[in-house]
């Protein structure tokens, strides 16, 4: 896992070009502590890198060349942040097929060489983790990719001279302007998170997941999407052998998410994902260290009992980790720097903390995103069954009783299950984060572009036109909801504190299994179970009281702390931040005070509101200054023990 930044210019760089590509590289020290490397491929391209080593440690240096020797020798030019877990298959593959060459034994260079034999159909190969930039100095082209799910994040920002290309968005932002983009904005109103390809700036993108891009020399860049994960339910499959069939594929998937020459962790909850995770892996590491984070407050936001008794019937160790709201106010500021858009979701504050406590142990953990997405875990899903009565109905009823729900007060049983019931898919459903009905947006925005999240989902629901509600609910959420807030704060989560996340229920092998699933596997009729079939599947292997128990999300006690502890840190942040030409401030406020009072709840609300606030406080009003951690020294470069290419030390600008 590391971090990059490349330049490729359309006119030789000058000194002071090369000196901005070290300078803003040094943003990503977080992500890549143990070696340093800034080099130029030719007149035109810069690449700096920063690593953590996890993979042939003390070889493998980028950035890298290849081939290593020969007539094309050092022809492409490689920054690559992720993981290949088939490396080792790919390379054999490439001797046997082409008597490729290889110089290290790690799984950069492999990357390398495929693009080399394979051009851009090397991507469909690549089972893993990934985002890379790969400069061809025989065509001048560079090519950027991302992996399917958009595990790894990787950002863009075209300019009059060239493009930037880069792991993270800070340092982009020392060098495109700082025009805001309220199509951004009001999307991350609607979704709790700014949804790909967008920014909250208006000239840096964010490569989508699953996509390609490429600039020849002295042409804009052509983005296109080579991949989407893509679900075909098959109403016939047998439950048995499909169960079994994602049992193996599950238990393969850990064994080889495991791969690695550092110390390997997990994190663990009380949910069955995590657990499935832990205790698969612990059935290749017997002693693997697990960690788990709560709240030093009511029971009901703790997990630590239920993630204990886990451990004890698993045998691993576990690490707990408790976060108080003292902590919160000081490293909020911290996590919205290292987000570089700000993603509303209160789990992100204890994934920081956990992260934390993890890195002190291991380099890298295991962890159980995706299942849910994949599997058809959120209760959510259950809902096209229970507005099935409804959605019979011919059009003229259905009319009707959106008449009658209209009639309806607010707050009286029934009316939204109406209003919902008489709703297209198309039109109601946008994934797990619905807080602001546009109305209230409208109210909160001071210039609403008035988008709404079919500006995102048209397309997809488009591509979703053959599937059942369910599915489609699902496809949705793979291509929104997954890289937009679950991947992007367990990856900015993990790298602010250099450790590594990986995610083995977001593998291509476990994916064709899960992408067959009819919704009678997923959530069953007559029932309150989702994830049915993943259930079954992980049957004997992880303990009844976790196969059995509901899902519970990683709930915060942030809906208390802003009626207590938070208050009066709320009010400050929205009074200060600056960004009262761009929200209602006023009406925030009332928000906070009527929550403070316990006239409604509005702590989802709030939370939104502020984490923009920090934003702006921080990227555009520089009103709030994140408190960085010093930077580590670079550990070590390369195999010799000798002096690190850059020395990278003192604290963070």
């Amino acid at each position: 896992m590391c971090g990059f930044l490349m330049y490729v210019g359309d006119f030789a760089i000058s000194p002071e070009t090369l000196g901005q590509v070290e300078r803003q590289l040094e943003l990503l020290h977080h992500r890549g502590p143990d070696d340093m490397a800034l080099e130029r491929s030719g007149q035109c391209v810069a690449a700096g890198f920063k690593r953590l080593a996890i993979i042939d440690v003390h070889g493998s240096r980028q950035p890298l060349q290849y081939p290593p020797s020969g007539p094309d020798a050092g022809r492409w030019t490689l920054v690559f942040n992720g993981e290949i877990y088939n490396f080792e298959e790919l390379r054999e593959e490439l001797i046997r097929g082409h008597d490729a060459e290889f110089a290290t034994d790690g799984d950069s260079e492999v990357v390398a060489a495929a693009y080399h034999y394979w051009g851009d159909a090397a991507l469909e190969r690549f089972r893993g983790m990934f985002a890379f930039a790969l400069w061809d100095s025989a065509t001048e082209t560079v090519h950027a990719a991302r992996d399917q799910f958009g595990i790894k994040p990787l950002y863009y920002l075209p300019t009059i001279e060239g493009l930037w290309l880069s792991s993270e968005k800070p340092p982009l932002l020392g060098i495109a302007d700082g025009d805001l983009d309220r199509t951004a904005l009001s999307l991350y109103l609607t979704m709790q998170y700014v949804p790909e390809p967008y920014t909250l700036h208006r000239h840096i993108a964010r490569l989508p997941s699953g996509g390609l891009l490429t600039r020849a020399f002295g042409y804009p860049p052509v983005v296109r999407r080579y991949a989407r994960p893509t679900f075909r339910p098959d109403p016939a499959v047998p439950e048995e052998s499909i169960v079994e069939e994602l049992r193996d594929a599950l238990r393969e998937s850990v064994r080889c998410h495991l791969r690695a020459d550092v110390p390997v962790g997990a994190f663990l909850s009380s949910g069955i994902d995590s657990t499935a995770i832990v205790a698969l892996a612990a059935e290749v590491h017997p002693r693997l260290h697990a960690f788990t984070a709560g709240f030093d407050t009511a029971t009901a936001y703790s997990e630590f009992d239920v993630a204990e008794r886990s451990a004890r019937h698993l045998g691993v160790d576990l690490t707990p980790t408790i976060v108080k709201p003292e902590q919160v106010m000081e490293a909020l500021p911290r996590i919205i720097w290292h987000l570089g858009d700000p993603v509303a979701d209160p789990s992100i504050v204890p994934l920081y903390f956990l992260a934390q406590t993890a890195a002190e142990h291991v380099t890298v953990v295991l962890s159980g995103e995706g299942a849910d997405e994949l599997a058809g875990g959120y209760t959510i899903y259950r809902e096209p069954r229970s507005l099935a009565p409804v959605r019979r109905l011919g059009a003229p009823l259905q009319r009707g009783l959106r008449a009658l729900a209209r009639a309806i007060p607010e707050g009286v049983k029934g009316k939204s299950y109406l209003e919902r019931a008489t709703t297209p898919i198309e039109t109601r459903y946008f994934g797990n984060a619905r807080v602001l009905s546009d109305e209230e947006k409208a109210r909160i925005l001071r210039d609403e572009p008035g988008v709404g999240h079919q500006h995102v989902t048209a397309a997809l629901y488009a591509e979703a036109a053959n599937l059942d509600d369910v599915t489609t609910m699902q496809h949705i959420d793979v291509n929104t909801w997954l890289p937009g807030d679950i991947l992007t704060k367990a990856d900015r989560m993990s790298m602010a504190h250099s450790l590594e996340l990986r995610v083995p229920f977001l593998d291509r092998g476990v994916f064709e299994v899960m992408s067959r699933l009819p919704d009678r596997l997923k959530v069953p009729a007559g029932s309150h179970t989702t994830k049915y079939a993943l259930r079954r599947a992980l049957a004997g292997i992880v303990p009844d009281f976790i196969t059995d128990r509901p899902k519970l999300g990683f709930p915060t006690p942030a809906r208390r702390w802003l009626r207590t502890e938070l208050a009066e840190w709320a009010h400050h942040v929205l009074s200060t931040s600056g960004a009262g030409h761009l929200i209602n401030l006023d009406y925030a406020h009332e928000l906070l005070k009527q929550h403070e009072r316990g006239d409604a709840d509005n702590a989802r609300k709030l939370w939104i509101l502020l984490s923009f606030s920090l934003w702006h406080g921080i990227f555009v009003d520089g009103s709030v200054v994140p408190v960085l951690p010093e930077r580590r020294p670079v550990r070590w470069a390369g195999g010799d023990g000798g002096s690190p290419a850059v020395t990278a030390a003192g604290p963070v600008p």
